[in-house]
């Protein structure tokens, strides 16, 4: 059993400091570091894919609170301002993903970057800054899943557990779940494939669209927060639509490497 020791790391006076912001900025710093290195030993423009990271990321993060808000608009249609809280949690990955994705691309083709490439080149530092972020979720006692009495149970507080759930003490840390399964994803893209399929640009990027969503899907289900389409999980509608994108361009690119060898 372990509990959150709540979301500041600092208080002095009206400053604080949230583990949700610093653990977002660690994330960032180290996964743009990790693709900095992978840029060199490619032989690709390291400033130029900087550029390419920080237009995503500031992207990425605006479409993460605006899909999250559209799903809550009940609540923030209410309250405005709280629009702008982003450090007291509530980013969807999927709009981050999908519009911080558009963003970087879009970037590139102005710029006549290889995009698929800096995608590839990009994909490993996805899973570990996710890893890492989720954990921002156990300090704000929010993404967690249904009752449970397992040894890794995780306790929340009375104030954020649903009404109908006010009975119970003990949860499925899902943010756990979902933190080892993004850090098996990195592994398997970082130490397994990356250097493999380098020569098929795109590739990289298609698995970790698909591996991650193999493990969100799953833990979602866990989950009792989840954003709804009427009665499905938007985020396991979306898992299972990325999976069939990922085996469907890997399909694509490995039919294209096929003609080409032949031709």
């Amino acid at each position: 059993m372990f509990a959150s020791p709540g979301p500041f790391v600092l208080q002095i006076g009206p400053l604080s400091i949230r583990w949700y912001g610093l653990l977002f900025a660690t994330a960032v710093l180290l996964g743009t570091s990790l693709a900095h290195r992978e840029a060199i030993r490619r032989g690709e423009d390291p400033e130029q894919l900087l550029n390419v990271i920080v237009f995503g990321v500031m992207c990425g993060l605006i479409g993460a609170r605006l899909y999250y808000v559209l799903f809550n608009w009940g609540y923030y249609g209410s309250r405005p301002l709280k629009i702008l809280a982003v450090w007291e949690g509530g980013l969807a990955i999927h709009g981050g993903l999908l519009v911080g994705a558009l963003a970087a691309a879009v970037y590139s083709i102005r710029k006549k970057l290889p995009v698929l490439t800096y995608m590839d080149i990009m994909a490993p530092s996805l899973p570990v800054g996710q890893a890492i972020g989720r954990w921002g979720n156990f300090f704000n006692q929010e993404a967690f899943g249904i009752p449970t009495d397992l040894p890794w149970k995780l306790y929340i507080e009375p104030y954020y557990r649903p009404p109908h759930l006010a009975a119970y003490e003990y949860f499925h840390p899902t943010f756990l779940y979902e933190s080892l399964w993004n850090l098996l994803v990195f592994a398997m893209l970082y130490f397994l494939l990356r250097r493999r399929m380098q020569r098929t640009p795109g590739a990289l990027v298609l698995c970790y669209v698909g591996l991650y969503s193999i493990g969100r899907f799953f833990v979602e289900g866990l989950r009792i927060d989840s954003l709804m389409m009427g009665p499905l999980r938007a985020a396991q509608i979306m898992s299972l639509v990325l999976i069939v994108v990922s085996l469907v361009g890997l399909m694509r690119l490995r039919t294209g490497q096929l003609r080409s060898h032949r031709g």
